[in-house]
């Protein structure tokens, strides 16, 4: 199918469609968040990554938590976290994290990182030990634990898996051609390995992923890849426009409308992935929670 075709209007890049405008409204109650997490010296991917959701998930008291500093060892063009020389591991990280958690009261909190491939774990020890943080300080709290691809390492996988976590997220981001110019450093085959391995050995925690739209995909493209995700078990699915984080990153090639995620979302249900969001500004952490409950509730759409 065309990538040009009913499925997008075609990207003007100094002008977004009706859709994709958001006015930002910095209110109190976002304005205290961004307080409360300046005076705790921690990092979002809701800031480091430019989200266009910070102003509502903010006024909702949340927030999706980044560990291991706010710099990148990889450069993947679609992101906007700062790439350069990251700084040694912080032990004082998780038990800031673990009581902003419990200061913001979160039933459900979501935590990622930047990719740390200087690190011989990969990083992994900090994800298990924010998980032991979080859980001693707020034991009400289910966890989500948004991981990089650790390079394919299965012990550094399973010391996360064998944390106290509720969900096991990572993003595939796009489809396997569009890897080299969009995804650099990551390996498609080494991701869905990943999402494989922690079916297998957890079959009871929910296993996540997302994938961006608006980059050159096409719909046979995304139904194979639909297909596959369903076939190795994956529990949820995030869908959500390509923005591009600064004015040398690749434009999108297409804005997909509101009408066309749902057919999309519908296509992925039908695949037979219990759990869909898709839209416009959907991220892989928005209305993480919902998912979740509805996960527990037995809620498959």
């Amino acid at each position: 199918m065309d990538k040009l075709d009913h499925t997008g209007q075609k990207c003007n890049a100094s002008r977004l469609p009706e859709w994709m405008r958001r006015r930002l409204v910095f209110d109190e109650q976002v304005l205290a968040v961004r307080k409360m997490i300046s005076e705790f010296r921690i990092n979002t991917v809701c800031q480091s990554a430019g989200c266009p959701n910070i102003c509502e998930c903010f006024g909702r008291s949340t927030a999706t938590f980044l560990i291991l500093g706010d710099s990148c060892t990889r450069n993947c063009a679609f992101c906007g976290v700062s790439k350069g020389q990251p700084l040694p591991v912080d032990p004082g990280e998780p038990g800031r994290i673990a009581e902003a958690v419990r200061r913001l009261g979160l039933t459900h909190a979501v935590v990622t990182s930047v990719t740390r491939d200087d690190l011989p774990d990969g990083g992994a020890g900090q994800f298990a030990r924010t998980a032991w943080a979080v859980g001693q300080a707020s034991p009400g709290t289910s966890l989500e634990l948004l991981v990089p691809d650790f390079l394919g390492r299965e012990d550094s996988l399973l010391e996360v898996l064998n944390s106290d976590i509720r969900v096991l997220g990572h993003n595939l981001e796009t489809v396997p051609r569009l890897y080299p110019r969009m995804h650099s450093g990551a390996d498609f085959e080494r991701s869905i390995l990943l999402l494989r391995r922690s079916k297998q050995h957890h079959p009871e925690m929910t296993v996540k992923t997302g994938v961006m739209l608006g980059l050159g995909e096409t719909d046979r493209e995304l139904m194979d890849l639909f297909g596959l995700l369903s076939g190795l078990g994956c529990d949820a699915l995030t869908l959500g426009q390509y923005l591009p984080p600064s004015r040398t990153s690749p434009k999108p090639e297409r804005f997909v409308t509101p009408e066309t995620f749902e057919s999309y979302r519908t296509a992925a249900l039908l695949s037979g992935i219990p759990m869909v969001q898709a839209g416009p500004f959907v991220r892989s952490s928005y209305h993480a929670e919902e998912m979740i409950t509805a996960r527990l509730r037995g809620i498959c759409a």
